[in-house]
């Protein structure tokens, strides 16, 4: 399948200023295939580690962590000679192991020639930060998401659709009425099925529903493990109730994310932590209020005031336990879920695409559910989960800051009009 995270890796390898790369990212986002990918495409070998798989592997970094050291050691230990320039060194499962982190400041300094990447999930809360030091400055670092739209589309074999969606985007036409349906059926299978590259594959092998779910039930499995082995014994609990909750605040009208409906009385002091360890390791993440729309915005985001979402809409909807059915046809009984669904969705997007994402209220209560940076421009996005056309909100926003544009994503065909591009949901990755 393929994935956008290779043509990043691709420049890392010819950058003359290259350094050890950390890719990170949440649980089964397809870190490990990606590196094995691209090694085996780009490089005359590999020589790969697991900390996960081999335990023992880490009692080679405890005496010494010099390349001059490990290298010798590790070659023997992959049974192959360790090439410069010609070898990909892959350090898998990492954050098991500190002192192989740490030994990326040596291959850094003293010997930059050999390449060298390490995967791992949970790097945010499953290092000791207090005991170990992490090798800022000394490496490259990337994360990995799960699968966008556009990657959906590509591995469901729809490389022309695809090509047509992103020239109706530049150009502002309307896509033709029975391409403009085949790619809403293909965006709300995607809401089923969401990125994770295994949950993808089993779909596009054998179009059932039931297997996927069975999967992403297994990966929220492994996330609430996750919760409790690499958590603090006091916060293992709130960290799950958090994690539960988050589901059921985007049901609600206002989507801002309330601690009071954690529990009764629940407040910022008791569950913060619990948010911080959810958004550290990746299967969630903060969208907070920008009180002022002004460069940077990170300058003006209120921390107190923020929507949260979770990193991939199929373990939304598994978490949710939506039957596939009622998401394919929209159905009515799921008319309070849609907004905070829409919107978890064009979250995502923007967040693969490298967006740093905000929202914005006025004083009397006007919404706009993203503000982004693009092309060095403020640009408010407003979202439907329909073809709505009223956007008192953006016509607020767009009369207090006049914007060079608004982006408009709904069910409805491309298009401009008043200020106003129109985007279908399901391309929102082309933003």
């Amino acid at each position: 399948m393929y994935r956008k995270i290779m043509g990043f890796l691709q420049t890392w390898k010819d950058s003359r200023n290259r350094k050890p790369l950390i890719l990170q990212g949440a649980r089964q986002v397809g870190k490990t295939y990606s590196v094995l990918e691209f090694g085996r495409n780009c490089y005359e070998n590999v020589a790969y580690f697991n900390f996960e798989t081999n335990p023992r592997l880490s009692d080679t970094f405890e005496e010494n962590i010099s390349p001059e050291y490990l290298v010798p050691i590790l070659s023997h230990i992959a049974g192959q000679t360790i090439i410069k320039e010609k070898t990909l060194i892959i350090f898998d499962e990492v954050q098991l192991c500190e002192r192989a982190l740490t030994s990326l400041k040596y291959f850094c300094e003293e010997a930059p020639e050999y390449h060298i990447v390490v995967a791992g999930s949970l790097l945010g809360v499953a290092v000791s930060r207090a005991k170990f030091s992490f090798p800022v400055g000394k490496v490259d670092m990337k994360t990995l998401y799960p699968m966008d739209m556009e990657e959906f589309m590509l591995a469901m074999g729809e490389e022309a659709l695809v090509k047509q969606i992103r020239n109706c985007f530049d150009t502002d036409t309307p896509l033709p009425s029975a391409l403009h349906e085949a790619a809403m059926q293909l965006y709300r299978q995607y809401l089923i099925v969401g990125g994770m590259p295994e949950c993808v594959v089993q779909f596009v092998q054998t179009k059932d529903y039931t297997l996927v779910r069975h999967m992403q039930d297994t990966i929220l499995t492994g996330y609430l493990n996750d919760m409790s082995k690499y958590n603090n014994l006091n916060e293992i609990k709130k960290t799950r109730l958090a994690y539960d909750n988050i589901t059921v605040q985007l049901s609600k009208k206002n989507t801002r994310f309330q601690y009071k409906l954690i529990k009764k009385g629940g407040r910022a002091s008791e569950f913060e932590n619990a948010i911080e360890w959810i958004c550290l390791s990746g299967i969630a993440s903060r969208v907070y209020r920008a009180e002022q729309i002004k460069k940077p915005l990170e300058n003006y985001r209120n921390i107190d005031a923020f929507k949260i979402y979770v990193s991939d809409m199929g373990l939304l909807c598994a978490k949710k336990n939506l039957p596939a059915n009622d998401v394919l046809y929209m159905v009515e009984e799921i008319n309070d879920f849609k907004g905070g669904m829409t919107e978890n969705y064009v979250n995502v997007q923007l967040t693969i695409g490298g967006y740093s994402t905000y929202y914005w209220e006025s004083e009397r209560g006007a919404e706009i559910d993203f503000v982004i940076q693009r092309d060095g421009k403020l640009i408010p996005v407003e979202v439907k989960s329909a073809d709505n056309t009223k956007a008192k909100s953006l016509k607020v926003y767009m009369e207090t800051y006049r914007p060079d544009y608004a982006i408009k994503l709904s069910t409805r065909n491309f298009g401009f009009e008043d200020g106003k591009k129109t985007v279908p949901l399901y391309a929102a990755f082309c933003i």
